[in-house]
């Protein structure tokens, strides 16, 4: 569905953001983009829908090269979920989540019942918090609403820029959980940026691992963990990537009854 072929970003000033980047999202995944401030994975998401353009290189979406696609008409069907939510502070919860079908021209009803169907989707009832304005809203329901809003037009893309970050550890766990609820039922392809190794371990499909402007290791998490592939991403996944990995190892009733064995006299490799 997202397809990065030797993509790079170099600014007027020499800096290179990004160098030589491949690699694919397919269809339905959701891939987390984790590393450091500064490692270029926020600029990797600003390019697909045009917000930072490529020096070289090609994106391509739903196998269309988006260089040649309109910015504007790009953006409104890519959704777009920030940390700061940026929701419109004088218009109701409702308006917030309708804006992309209005801007697509959907007829005002049709628009607010979409915004009304995806509030309730995620877990705000509409005629509770549709009159309500941003600053009647916690910081968790604002972000809900800003999920809600970047789905109203039914994007088959996602693009999530640290969406969880602003709120509490707490509301942040609900928050992560009721997105993998949801994404169970929407399917959604998701490119997501966080610096946080457990949220890229807990949400991702797959995860790209960046160094500075290059990705280390792209794999799935348990991969990751298990075998990193160069001794920065051991250093950046920590010490306890062991106990990390047992988050995303799962484990039959078989497993538990018939446990596999390795024998005291056998070499390593056979036990392995």
């Amino acid at each position: 569905m997202i397809r990065f072929e030797q993509v790079s970003k170099v600014y007027p000033d020499g800096t290179t953001a990004v160098d030589g980047l491949s690699f694919e999202v397919r269809e339905g995944e959701l891939v987390t983009l984790v590393g450091p401030s500064g490692c270029g994975k926020t600029t990797t998401m600003m390019m697909v829908n045009r917000l930072i353009e490529p020096t070289s290189g090609r994106i391509l979406v739903g196998g269309e090269d988006i260089s040649g696609v309109d910015p504007v008409r790009l953006r409104r069907r890519i959704g777009y979920v920030i940390q700061q939510v940026g929701l419109f502070p004088h218009r109701t919860v409702l308006d917030n989540t309708a804006t992309v079908p209005a801007l697509l021209g959907w007829k005002k009803p049709r628009a607010r019942e979409r915004a009304s169907e995806l509030l309730d989707l995620v877990g705000l009832d509409p005629k509770v918090y549709g009159p309500r304005h941003p600053a009647q809203l916690s910081g968790g329901q604002r972000q809900r609403v800003g999920l809600a809003r970047a789905l109203a037009a039914d994007p088959p893309v996602l693009l999530m820029d640290e969406p969880f970050g602003a709120v509490d550890p707490v509301t942040r766990e609900r928050l992560q959980n009721e997105f993998l609820n949801l994404q169970a039922t929407v399917r959604k392809t998701v490119l997501m940026v966080t610096h946080d190794i457990e949220e890229a371990v807990r949400m991702g499909d797959r995860i790209a691992v960046y160094g500075q402007g290059r990705i280390e290791q792209f794999d799935r998490p348990g991969a990751v963990l298990g075998t990193p592939a160069t001794p920065y991403v051991a250093e950046f996944v920590g010490a306890d990537r062991g106990l990390k990995r047992l988050s995303v190892t799962t484990i039959e009733p078989a497993d538990l009854e018939q446990p596999p064995v390795a024998r005291l006299d056998e070499p390593a490799a056979a036990a392995a």
